[in-house]
């Protein structure tokens, strides 16, 4: 008979999925080390310092990715000598970070797309180069700390291949070959952990076969997958009318963190979401509304922790600053942050609109509890009353009429008051109580390169705008739907009191034909407008 009793736990996987556990949550230090100009400067970020990454620190992150690289700075072949100074850079960077206790990722970033995307016609090349740059780095890192991850190549994508399966083939010639290099690097890299993309990072199930079919091979135990999530296209760049956080937004979501945990996590293999955000981030963060890109935070940082995926931010300057060591958006990380731990309460909408034009009404927006108790609402310090000032039955939250006309105040157009639904845990939920009316647009002429339509918007927020021919068709850009991409073919200057139309716009729009614009708004309203492009002029009219 045995003399011990039988296990009561599975034995542990290994310490790669303990170390992927003690690296959530992550940041990228974007835009700095990756800039493809001369230096970490080069796209506008300034230098790194030893502040930031303590600053970083003590937001609470407990690992760093720092995308580098490299093809513009190395010599000629054979050798492709990376610059000393360059390097001694990178290393210094990455010894401040594993000095502040982060776990620390650098891999080779837009090297990707530059170079390595052409080994479809230049295989011998380019395997040559990234070899180089492989063996070169792992032989500078070989006795850095084990908290120094390496990841073999960042969104890697090929062109002119002849497809899926020549992909993959590559790929996972870059990924082995990557290892190899690595592991008879020794001292530290003979087990340092190492990560593999998918191609594209995609989350797509047959790219995270193809990814499951390297592992299988190697069978190396210190190796992570990753891939890269964005969320659903229309809603992450708000086009073709994906303006909320909805069912098919949250599908997505849910659809791709279930496929990765499937594949790896259910079977001992650590993933990391490398990068996270919102694609229309890149223009600014104001392309997604306020309280539906809230909600898309809370939900993703919910659903990764209950796949055991970890998370890197990724922030390219846009989040927080590297020199004033703020966040651009504190309403926004601290939806994040909370995310990490707990879940928060939320509901069908941040903004509650009365027209200043017709008599105050009660109003009812729908709670989502996310798993929280509802505890009350609260303007600044004071608690309104529940059943005079609100009611709550059972999701759906009532604003009465004295309440509203109470805080609406003398009814002028914008932000009237601000109110805080608090939940049993995570953050409150933000509501803005607001007056507007519909808003007045004049006609206007301009140019392709210039065309401004002039709008009073009377305390009303652009949600989208639609562009359709006399016909019905549809005008501008991505003519497969009606909704356009905000900022990129039209844009609200509110202090301006303008919408913008853009020259990617007009470039994609017929010469002579009238286009009508519909203009939807958050409170609801729509506007219809009229521009006709003749040549490089705009006319724009009301009617």
């Amino acid at each position: 008979p045995p003399t011990s009793p039988p296990p009561t736990t599975p034995p542990p996987t290994g310490d790669a999925m303990a170390a992927v556990a003690a690296m959530q949550p992550g940041w990228n230090l974007g835009n700095s080390f990756d800039a493809t100009g001369d230096g970490e400067t080069s796209w506008g970020n300034p230098r790194v310092t030893p502040e930031l990454l303590d600053n970083i620190r003590a937001q609470g992150f407990r690992s760093i990715r720092i995308p580098v690289t490299w093809g513009q700075h190395h010599g000629p072949a054979p050798s492709y000598t990376i610059n000393t100074s360059y390097l001694n850079r990178v290393k210094e960077v990455v010894d401040w970070a594993l000095a502040d206790g982060f776990y620390v990722m650098i891999n080779i970033h837009h090297d990707s797309w530059q170079w390595i995307a052409t080994m479809p016609s230049d295989r011998a090349t380019v395997l040559a180069r990234y070899n180089a740059i492989w063996t070169q780095l792992a032989s500078a890192f070989r006795n850095s700390s084990p908290k120094l991850v390496f990841e073999s190549v960042n969104e890697p994508t090929f062109t002119g291949s002849s497809g899926d399966a020549q992909n993959a083939a590559l790929l996972h010639e870059l990924n082995t070959s990557f290892r190899s290099i690595v592991r008879q690097s020794g001292g530290n890299n003979a087990n340092r952990l190492l990560v593999l993309p998918t191609l594209h990072t995609s989350t797509d199930q047959a790219r995270i076969d193809e990814l499951v079919t390297t592992f299988n091979g190697l069978n190396d135990r210190n190796l992570i997958a990753t891939v890269h999530f964005y969320g659903y296209w229309p809603f992450s760049v708000n086009v073709a009318g994906g303006t909320r956080f909805d069912a098919t937004v949250q599908k997505d979501l849910t659809d791709a963190f279930d496929r990765v945990h499937t594949a790896f996590v259910a079977r001992g293999i650590p993933v990391i979401i490398g990068e996270y955000g919102l694609l229309g981030f890149d223009r600014h963060t104001g392309t997604i509304q306020q309280g539906e890109k809230l909600k898309f935070f809370e939900f993703l940082g919910h659903h990764a922790r209950s796949k055991q995926l970890t998370t890197m931010l990724w922030d390219n300057g846009q989040h927080f600053g590297r020199t004033t060591f703020q966040w651009a958006d504190p309403e926004l990380f601290a939806q994040i942050r909370s995310s990490w731990t707990t879940r928060s309460g939320t509901a069908s909408t941040d903004q509650v609109f009365t027209a200043r034009s017709s008599a105050i009404t009660s109003k009812t927006i729908t709670l989502n509890l996310n798993g929280t108790s509802f505890v009350g609402i609260r303007h600044g310090s004071t608690d309104l009353v529940r059943g005079t000032d609100y009611t709550v039955q059972g999701d759906q939250l009532t604003f009465t009429a004295a309440a509203l006309t109470r805080l609406s105040g003398n009814r002028a157009y914008g932000v009237n008051a601000v109110l805080s639904a608090r939940f049993s845990q995570g953050v409150p939920w933000r509501i803005n109580l607001i007056t507007y009316d519909r808003p007045v647009q004049q006609n206007a002429t301009g140019t392709t390169g210039s065309f401004a339509i002039p709008t009073t918007f009377r305390g009303d927020q652009l949600a989208t705008m639609e562009a359709k021919y006399a016909d019905g068709s549809n005008a501008g850009p991505h003519n497969w739907t009606s909704f356009k991409e905000f900022d990129r073919t039209f844009a609200p200057n509110y202090a301006s009191n303008v919408i913008t139309l853009t020259s990617d716009f007009f470039a994609e729009v017929n010469d002579g034909s009238r286009v009508t614009l519909t203009f939807h708004f958050w409170s609801g309203t729509t506007v219809t407008y009229h521009v006709t492009k003749s040549g490089s002029t705009v006319t724009g009219t009301t009617a």
